[in-house]
């Protein structure tokens, strides 16, 4: 879709593009997702093309395997020494890989790829990442391969930026490491000048041979040190255990305090993202992660390290999405963060409705789950109400001082659990915001999307909200809510186009009903409301981004954020920021990547992309931002212009 939206050459000679997403785990629905792509084929004849391919590619990975074996018994009869040169599927290109392949068998060694030994290795101790994708599933095994057979050894070709490399890197390094093997690192990038990578395959032929034979493997402590099992956050716990949760959206996890107190854990939830946050984070977290996961490991280390929390009396806690996106491996990033600041006692709980980690002393339970659908919709509904008002408040700060007085109630309902008195709320805090006394000035609207954790915590996007009012906007965030059904949406269509259980559909659609149930009375009172709009269901915002992307871009916010730009435009919001952290793939395609479709189709949207990093200039972000709003100005006056040509037209 990325080429698709962006390359003038397609739709100008008329070339029709063909990008399904395809699942190759399930022979028999693939053979119906093709029979759909290509309906000009007989279903027949591409089953047996299919079933022919399937054998074929079977019969190709035990030829690749019996390769590999034997030139591993080759290597061991003739005393050489072999590499698995190990990467990405891309890396197979020589186009990327400039050659490196070539230069190692120069030097006299073998050159093995991963999926020629990984049927070998087997894992010896617990990875302590997720293991998230099949081809890194592969390099872990030929690691775990290498650091025990004395004839080999590993060369890793990564790519600058890349987030998945990220959380890769670090664990093959382990897996060497546990047994006193060399890690070689080569970044790959679009340079073709690769004398430092020559210099570094040289200077690794070279420690192997001043190593000389070598003694048997040495066993060395990582994450975890062998013989210690992982600090695991149990029921005593719960008495008297801090939890700490960092700081992702102020008006949403105000309420989590009150939701987990009253099933009885005692939590604090980090308020802001200091300077000091953000360099523990860019000392404990590999550079080449994503920013939200610097900001997160950050905050805990930091609260750590103040001192204001006895490490032996403190757990953690992090959100794990279990999707594509290597958000899901920041409860890995942080259990490394812990080991390496010295506090590798202290229990990391995954905050998942997955299954993917599971400790005896914390549960979902319905209770807990019910005040924390409440706390969502109350999050969502200040975010709406308060953002719609105070830029045009006649009296300075009511707006706000309505908003705490309703925030202090708000959190004695969710501790009580009462949805009898959260459905008043909703409907009185709605009456309270429409009788708020306003102005009758008009202010361009500034639509806020992009990543989840930089689009809702102001420490991200260095308060983006304000920035906007303080240049004379109002800002219109969509809510949390709608990023959480989502994640529910996409079984369904996994279900149906690619290879997930129906089990999991039928899951993902019951959740959505209850998440709509619970904001069925904050969307009726906005939808009688003079001031505010009720938010769209999921299958809306599906529908919207459908021109642009398919629903099968799941990662990240995926097709989702896409749909929000598009939602927003129709509502009448043309004017938005994209906010994505830097070197974020997912978000690069769904956000920068459809924004000149968007254009072509909607002529009036007005929409920059801004990046955010621990390096990023913040007077550039602010200068694009800022000019963005005078553009929105601009293009107002504009409108207000043609209004009044059309209310009072020239006399003949």
């Amino acid at each position: 879709e990325l080429i698709r939206n962006n390359i003038d050459y397609l739709k100008e000679n008329g070339v029709t593009m063909i990008q399904p997403f395809l699942s190759l785990e399930d022979e028999k629905k693939l053979a119906k997702q093709l029979t759909r792509v290509f309906p000009d084929i007989a279903s027949a004849e591409i089953r047996r093309a299919l079933g022919l391919a399937w054998a074929e590619q079977a019969r190709t990975k035990v030829e690749i395997a019996r390769k590999g074996e034997e030139a591993i018994d080759y290597l061991k009869e003739t005393g050489k020494r072999g590499i698995v040169l190990a990467g990405r599927p891309y890396h197979v290109d020589p186009a990327i890989h400039h050659g490196i392949p070539q230069l190692i068998t120069s030097l006299g060694m073998a050159v093995f790829t991963e999926d020629s030994v990984s049927h070998l290795g087997q894992l010896d101790v617990p990875l302590r990442v997720v293991d998230q994708w099949t081809y890194h599933a592969r390099l872990y095994r030929a690691a775990t391969l290498a650091a025990r057979e004395s004839v080999l050894d590993v060369i890793h070709l990564n790519s600058f930026g890349c987030g998945l490399d990220a959380v890769v890197v670090e664990q093959v390094q382990e897996i060497l490491a546990r047994r006193n093997r060399i890690y070689t690192g080569i970044k790959i990038d679009e340079g073709s000048n690769l004398g430092a990578a020559r210099i570094r395959v040289r200077s690794l032929k070279a420690a192997l041979e001043e190593r000389g034979t070598r003694s048997p493997a040495q066993i060395i402590h990582f994450h975890p040190p062998q013989g210690r099992p992982r600090p695991v956050f149990t029921r005593e716990m719960c008495d008297d255990t801090t939890v700490l949760i960092p700081q992702m959206s102020p008006m949403h996890f105000q309420f989590l305090e009150p939701a987990l107190t009253a099933c009885g854990y005692r939590v604090k939830v980090l308020e802001e993202v200091s300077t000091q946050a953000v360099d523990h984070g860019l000392r404990y977290v590999n550079n080449d992660a994503c920013y939200p996961s610097i900001i997160v490991v950050g905050q805990i280390v930091e609260a750590l390290k103040s001192g204001e929390h006895d490490p032996a009396k403190t757990a953690a806690m992090i959100a794990q999405t279990g999707g594509g996106c290597r958000a899901t491996n920041y409860v890995a990033f942080l259990r490394k963060a812990l080991e390496d600041a010295g506090y590798p006692d202290v229990p990391v709980i995954s905050f998942n409705t997955l299954g993917l980690e599971k400790h005896e002393g914390f549960k979902l339970s319905l209770p807990m789950l019910n005040r924390l659908m409440m706390g969502t919709v109350y999050g969502d509904l200040f975010m709406q109400v308060l953002f719609r008002t105070r830029p045009y408040e006649k009296k300075p700060g009511s707006a706000d001082a309505l908003y705490e007085a309703w925030v202090e109630h708000c959190k004695e309902t969710v501790f009580k659990g009462s949805f009898r008195q959260f459905k008043r709320d909703v409907r009185n805090i709605v009456r309270d915001f429409d009788a708020l006394p306003l102005t009758d000035e008009r202010k361009p609207r500034i639509g806020l999307v992009g990543e989840i954790l930089v689009k809702f915590n102001p420490g991200a996007n260095n308060d983006i909200v304000r920035i906007v009012e303080q240049e004379g906007g109002e800002a219109v965030m969509p809510g949390l809510m709608d990023f959480l059904l989502y994640c529910a949406y996409d079984y369904d269509f996994n279900y149906r186009v690619l290879s997930r259980s129906r089990r999991a559909a039928i899951a993902g659609n019951l959740a959505i009903r209850a998440m709509e149930f619970y904001r069925r009375d904050m969307k009726k009172a906005l939808s009688a409301s003079e001031r505010f709009v009720a938010p769209p269901n999921i299958d809306q915002i599906a529908h919207g981004a459908a021109p642009f992307l398919s629903r099968g871009n799941q990662t990240g916010e995926g097709w989702f954020l896409t749909g929000e730009m598009v939602e927003l435009i129709e509502q009448g919001v043309p004017n938005i920021v994209c906010m994505q952290p830097f070197a974020c793939m997912p978000n690069h395609i769904a956000g920068k990547g459809v924004i000149k479709a968007l254009k072509s189709r909607f002529p009036e949207a007005n929409i920059t992309a801004i990046d955010y990093d621990p390096g990023a200039s913040e007077v550039n972000q602010l200068n694009r931002i800022k000019l963005m709003i005078s553009v929105a100005f601009k293009n107002m006056r504009l409108n207000r212009r043609d209004e009044l040509k059309e209310n009072f037209p020239r006399s003949a």
